[in-house]
């Protein structure tokens, strides 16, 4: 007999991190997830909803990409029936505006949706919630050199208004299996009257088992505690070999021998001659190339890279294959590849963030300008996704915190 799936809703769900590690975990079925962004709406859908058939869409909202706004305020009869049949609400508003890594604005209008946020929790009252940000949303924002209060504290508060014990933590990725140094404020809410019935559970108890679990879990799998950046994508370098690519006038890599118990996983699925999705090389000036070579053959550090060739751009970062990456974000420009004159491929972006290889990315590669505020290209989306295998970590204990209150 099969067993009965959690139910849950994904929110700004981006190309579907979160909701394939939910998925990945057996234990969750998703009723629908809300997208603003047509291309990443595009990957999820290829992905969850036509080749894995995970959701259960309800026939009263199109199947399509959406504005959590447009949702509150066309279907807000429609999310108030779903009281009582909702286990989890997943993910946390887009968090450009409280980023370390760019330029902190106060006034960015998607900080507003931590207010649509609230509200559609308000309507729904899932047994559950599970939230994630940047590491700034813990950060006051500075006004005449005093300190704000963070938005993380706001939320909190938030919720427990609503009714929801709630506890927030940091949590580095890179102590979970996963190749980057990606640290995120994870926020949990249990409802208050499903901790007071039930004396097993309380506010900790997710970071607690979530820590508990994470050796066992990752041996089952077969994986290391602590990959590196060379255990995540050594077996896809350019010297292995290139052909056309889906782009004209491009090239793109091929697979080489497994070297890595990571690559083992994440290749899972595919054969050695079956074609690397995403895997696309970016076409460097001479000029580039020369300074990325010079880079890699005098062994240069980041700070000495960009001092050496008098570089405005601050961030530029050289890639060390003994260690896991710094959190990577939605520019592939700000890295070099660890042993290569080039910046990293979308599938090895997607390695770092622990996709697997049969997880295929739609629209375009990257974008610039104007449109950058438009449009999510894949390495965007990738930068701004969860990691699938933390996902499927929190996805257990969360299960096991709904199965206590069945």
């Amino acid at each position: 007999m099969n067993e009965k799936k959690s139910t849950y809703i994904d929110l700004f769900a981006g190309c579907g991190g979160l909701s394939l590690g939910l998925y990945n975990s057996g234990k969750w079925k998703g009723l629908f997830a809300i997208e603003k962004s047509e291309d990443a709406f595009k990957t999820l859908e290829h992905n969850l909803i036509k080749k894995k058939k995970h959701f259960d869409w309800p026939n009263w909202l199109d199947q399509t990409f959406h504005d959590i706004n447009d949702v509150l305020e066309k279907h807000s009869s429609s999310l108030i029936n779903l009281r009582g049949k909702v286990d989890l609400v997943a993910g946390g508003p887009p968090c450009q505006g409280f980023s370390m890594a760019g330029r902190r604005v106060e006034n960015d209008s998607r900080n507003d949706l931590i207010n649509s946020y609230i509200r559609f929790i308000e309507l729904v009252e899932p047994k559950t919630i599970f939230f994630e940000n940047v590491r700034g949303f813990t950060t006051g924002f500075k006004n005449n050199n005093k300190r704000g209060r963070a938005y993380s504290t706001y939320v909190v508060d938030k919720l427990k208004e609503l009714g929801y014990d709630v506890k927030g933590q940091l949590i580095d990725f890179s102590k979970y299996g996963i190749p980057q140094k990606r640290t995120r404020f994870i926020l949990v809410g249990i409802k208050k009257e499903i901790v007071e019935n039930n004396l097993n559970l309380n506010k900790e108890t997710f970071f607690n088992n979530l820590e508990e679990n994470k050796s066992k879990f990752l041996i089952n799998k077969g994986l290391e505690l602590n990959p590196t950046l060379e255990d995540a994508i050594s077996d896809l370098l350019r010297k292995n070999g290139t052909k056309e690519s889906e782009t004209p006038k491009f090239r793109e890599g091929v697979y080489g021998k497994i070297n890595s118990k990571f690559q083992e996983y994440v290749r899972k699925y595919r054969k050695m001659d079956s074609t690397v999705d995403s895997h696309r090389f970016a076409k460097h000036t001479d000029t580039v190339k020369n300074r990325f070579e010079i880079a890699l053959k005098e062994g240069l550090k980041s700070n000495e890279y960009r001092e050496r060739f008098k570089l405005k751009k601050s961030s530029t970062k050289i890639l060390e294959k003994n260690k896991p990456t710094p959190t990577i974000t939605t520019l592939p420009d700000d890295y070099i590849h660890y042993c290569e004159p080039r910046i990293m491929t979308v599938r090895e972006y997607a390695r770092i963030q622990t996709f697997p290889d049969n997880y295929q990315f739609k629209g375009k590669y990257t974008t610039g300008g104007k449109r950058r505020t438009q449009e999510v290209p894949r390495y965007s989306q990738i930068g701004n996704a969860i990691p699938p295998l933390f996902g499927e970590q929190a996805g257990n204990i969360l299960n096991q915190i709904i199965a206590n209150v069945r």
